[in-house]
């Protein structure tokens, strides 16, 4: 059956290791009208691995919606148009929802092939529970919303990606809030110094006080659960750090990133 003409094909790329590609995304790649890239060098140096010449255009945030228009446009007039970013799968922390929510509006053909992505890899890496997890991008920076981002521990598994300049404040956080909870922290996967460090945050928080090198995945068990909490307690503690000279939506903040409860519900009450 013959493929159709006008489409656009989201084409993961490696994570890290050239060779992780699949043969089908290879073929898109060559056979494309063009090819939409994040960094139009780092995609060239797949290509040119593979020994594929294609006509690249840079794809990426600054640019996005843009550039979308004029990819809906061309594919709206037959071309086949290969999506791909630096590493990973499009669409994932990384450009291409906005041309592909472009592409279903206009009611053209959108293709996604499998391939790799450095959440999932981290996961079956971590060897913690996956059967029910959430995936939750680049963590927050402040600390009040990270606290609340891991403070809301339930039966899930979490994986986010983190800076490796921010990870030892990330597990320090972690820590404080649940000292045995348990991580994994996956740090260049798929590359010559592929390392995956496992234990619980209070250990890892100390291996990694001042921060490492290279791309981060953090995978983290499930905790308590707010369903182990004393709704009645926490709102005890709120009432006794008001008492100490704390503001009441300060002190709901707070007690909300421990606990996991909603900080609104501490607060109203």
């Amino acid at each position: 059956m013959p493929e159709r003409a006008g489409r656009l094909v989201v084409c993961p790329t490696p994570i890290g290791n050239l060779e992780d590609v699949t043969l089908r995304v290879l073929r898109v790649l060559r056979e494309a009208d063009l090819v939409a890239c994040e960094d139009t060098r780092q995609t060239a140096k797949l290509l040119a691995r593979h020994g594929i010449e294609a006509k690249l255009v840079s794809y990426h945030q600054h640019n996005e919606r843009r550039r979308a228009r004029e990819l809906v446009e061309r594919i709206a007039r037959g071309d086949v148009v290969a999506l791909a970013s630096d590493a990973g799968t499009p669409g994932l922390s990384d450009p291409g929802a906005v041309v592909v929510g472009a592409c279903i509006e206009a009611g053209l053909a959108v293709e996604v092939l499998p391939g790799p992505a450095a959440a999932v890899t981290a996961l079956v890496a971590s060897g913690l529970p996956s059967e029910r997890w959430r995936f939750v991008g680049f963590l927050p920076r402040r600390e009040g919303e990270l606290r609340r981002a891991l403070g809301a521990a339930g039966e899930e598994t979490l994986v986010a990606y983190e800076s490796p300049r921010r990870v030892g404040g990330t597990l320090r956080v972690l820590a404080e809030l649940d000292p045995e909870r348990p991580v994994a922290v996956c740090r260049e996967l798929t590359k010559l110094h592929e390392e995956v460090v496992r234990g619980p945050a209070r250990e890892l928080a100390e291996r990694f006080a001042s921060g490492t090198r290279g791309e981060i995945v953090l995978v983290v068990g499930p905790g308590a659960g707010v369903a182990d909490v004393d709704p009645g307690a926490a709102r005890a503690a709120v009432e006794r750090l008001v008492e100490a000279g704390a503001k009441r939506r300060a002190a709901a903040s707070v007690v909300a990133g421990l606990t996991g409860l909603p900080a609104n519900s501490l607060y109203g009450r």
